[in-house]
């Protein structure tokens, strides 16, 4: 793979992977299919906390999630791999319409005036398990439909304007969600996103549709899942920038606590509770912009690992927070510091497979990062009913910065990798 250093050469244009047809389809898609996953993490969020007034309650919506979708990552990687792969996104898009319809009836009278708020917040982690399983196979299947849609040359632009609507889908998921609880309640937020998930699902109805990539399809499951693991084991940056990113936001996850900072120590309610959640993202969006225009050019993986401890030290500085502008100031800016690594791992993954692993690759991805926001809520949970909530984020913002310096000298081939 000594070409894969071209695309760096030909991104001058910074919207060249946005004048493909077919790309703007999966990203407009994309963008509402993720503005309305970011708005039920939102309100699930806030939800299950109004109901239990327990934060480790909000920890466990995480594990509820990352257990399906960590036990189904590489056998979905494996059948995105052998699957066309069109066919399986619209079924994801379709199986998360049918949980937010469930969470939609729910939330209604007719279920809180029979129900205790107990037997409702563990109908909700039951749908959030379900939720999990789809997630294993439509998070990887969009990361593998960029690269059939997008050249070779491109690919470095397209990741980039990739992660960059993500991000503004999250962020504007976020900040609406907090909005259209206060303003709509639970079942009109919960109304919002179906008629999201839906308009997503007939816009990618307009990709085409594409046969397998898979050269071997022969290949029992268990060899393919075998194969996609030597690849990732075998390819030291693309394993060390995820194994970075795993546990930087697996302690670093001072956003699952946002709830409780927003309704008990800023008491800011459900509108600063939105800003809040949608912090970090707004600094990723600024970031990723900049990016587009002068993208990285030396010293990534240097960068990498001064973006991960900065950080960790924003986190440490929310935690402590008692104001709410500095609270946001401080998360956004962590959002910033994030965004720097989303775009040299995403970058680094897209330019390093091959097209007939891209599935496997994404699948285990999705299992060192993806999966760790929920394990790192989760353990955000379980920190904060050992030490309390500000003692657990302090714990969380520290681990991350001690993780940067133990790779600054483990992982020599990290600090020194470009691409």
């Amino acid at each position: 793979m000594d070409d894969q250093s071209t695309p760096a050469q030909v991104t001058h244009d910074p919207i060249a992977a946005l004048r493909i047809p077919e790309y703007r389809y999966l990203v407009i898609g994309r963008f509402f299919f993720i503005m309305s996953l970011r708005m039920m993490g939102t309100l699930v969020g806030w939800w299950v906390y109004q109901l239990t007034k327990d934060p480790f309650a909000i920890g466990l919506i995480g594990l509820s999630e990352v257990i399906p979708a960590l036990s189904m990552a590489l056998y979905s990687g494996h059948i995105i791999d052998v699957s066309r792969k069109k066919k399986l996104l619209l079924r994801g898009v379709a199986g998360y319409l049918c949980t937010a319809g469930t969470l939609l009836f729910l939330s209604t009278s007719f279920i809180s005036d029979r129900w205790s708020n107990h037997y409702i917040a563990i109908a909700i982690y039951a749908v959030i398990f379900i939720t999990g399983i789809i997630r294993s196979f439509t998070g990887p299947v969009f990361s593998a439909l960029l690269a059939t849609i997008v050249p070779r040359p491109l690919l470095q632009n397209a990741t980039t304007w990739s992660q960059g609507s993500w991000l503004s889908a999250s962020v504007t998921g976020h900040a609406m969600g907090g909005f259209l609880i206060a303003w709509l309640g639970n079942t009109g937020t919960l109304i919002t996103i179906c008629s999201l998930l839906l308009l997503s699902f007939f816009i990618l109805t307009q990709l085409k549709s594409r046969p397998p990539a898979h050269s071997r399809k022969d290949l029992k499951t268990w060899e393919s899942v075998k194969e996609g693991l030597r690849f990732v084991f075998g390819t030291r940056e693309l394993l060390a920038a995820m194994a970075l990113d795993m546990f930087a936001v697996l302690f670093g996850g001072a956003v699952a606590m946002v709830p409780v900072y927003a309704t008990d120590i800023l008491k800011v309610g459900p509108q600063g509770f939105g800003w809040l959640n949608a912090a970090t993202d707004i600094g990723a969006i600024c970031i990723v912009l900049i990016l587009l225009i002068w993208p990285m050019r030396r010293a990534q993986g240097r960068k990498l690992l001064f973006a991960v401890a900065g950080f960790g030290v924003c986190i440490i500085i929310f935690a402590l927070s008692k104001s709410f502008l500095l609270s946001f100031l401080a998360l956004m800016l962590a959002g910033m510091l994030d965004g720097v690594s989303v775009v040299v791992r995403g970058t680094v993954m897209q330019l390093k497979t091959p097209d007939h692993m891209r599935g496997r690759v994404s699948s285990v991805s999705s299992m060192f990062v993806n999966s760790s926001n929920e394990l790192g809520q989760f353990e955000s949970g379980v920190a904060s009913k050992l030490m309390g909530v500000i003692p657990s984020v302090i714990f969380g913002g520290s681990m991350t910065i001690l993780v940067v310096i133990v790779s600054w000298f483990k992982a020599p081939s990290l600090r020194k990798f470009e691409y």
